[in-house]
């Protein structure tokens, strides 16, 4: 039985977080969605689906007006949806009979580690090593948030250097923690094994190598790519796990063809947890 749906654009490596956990804990979701683009003609609701599947008068009275990645153009919420999901967000989870939200894709991975917790401790063995795991997924939204805005901005024609300043520092302060962490020869940021610490980790890095797909409109802007060879060569703990789990049988089937596609060039749109996110 599905434990808990999930909508939101695809691909979407914030969507990793749950996926990969689920993989681990044994928990089963289900996905829904579409391109980034296609969510304009989709009804977002528990019981989310292309327009083409709706009625015409309840698409008309779920029209909204979306902000941020869809700002000024049209979307399709049911009240239900913002009842659940008051902050109008992607991705958008909900319990099985569709009445609880989760938003927010941190929340969104606790929620499968906690339905899972019995069959692998993604979230620590005892209350210090949650703490711990919190500790990292709180540090992980300063960066999250800059670096959406920063990949928001890759998309204009030119960069606002202080969009590209804020996600620089934030990455550094980021990458630099977990690089502490791994210190001296850690395999796991917490504990022995994966938990919602390294999966999160692995999402938001993922997410952030859209970078490498925007060299022209860096170049335009005179300004040089934070995930350059020079600088993640300051990290090689970190960058080394990075690559280890995205080989991991759990990780490996989100990361791996994701990875692939923008070492192809593929511009991949979706930018974070709020494409046209408010009602």
């Amino acid at each position: 039985m599905t434990q808990l749906r999930i909508f939101s654009y695809l691909p979407n490596p914030r969507i990793w977080k749950a996926t990969i956990a689920a993989r681990l804990c044994g928990v089963e979701i289900e996905l829904r969605g579409s391109a980034p683009q296609e969510l304009q003609n989709w009804l977002w609701d528990f019981d989310a689906r292309p327009l083409s599947e709706v009625e015409p008068q309840a698409a008309e009275k779920a029209e909204r007006i979306g902000r941020v990645g869809f700002k000024g153009g049209r979307l399709f919420k049911t009240d239900a949806f913002l009842q659940a999901h008051p902050f109008g967000t992607v991705p958008a989870a909900f319990s099985p009979d569709g009445r609880i939200g989760i938003f927010e894709s941190n929340s969104i991975m606790r929620a499968v580690a906690r339905l899972g917790h019995e069959r692998f401790a993604l979230y620590g063995r005892d209350p210090y090593e949650a703490s711990r795991i919190d500790g990292f997924l709180d540090t992980s939204l300063v960066f999250a948030r800059d670096a959406q805005i920063y990949l928001f901005a890759l998309r204009e024609s030119a960069i606002p250097p202080d969009s590209y300043a804020r996600a620089k520092e934030a990455f550094a302060t980021y990458i630099a923690g977990i690089e502490q962490a791994l210190q001296p020869d850690r395999m796991f940021l917490v504990g022995d094994d994966v938990t919602l610490a390294d999966i999160c980790f692995v999402a938001e890095l993922g997410l952030f190598s859209n970078e490498r797909t925007r060299h022209q409109a860096l170049e335009k802007s005179g300004l040089e790519p934070i995930l350059s060879d020079a600088q993640l060569a300051q990290f090689p703990r970190a960058m080394a796990h990075f690559t280890r789990l995205a080989d991991h049988p759990a990780f490996a089937p989100d990361v791996r063809p994701y990875l692939a596609k923008l070492s192809s060039g593929s511009k991949i749109g979706g930018a974070g947890d709020d494409p046209g996110s408010h009602p």
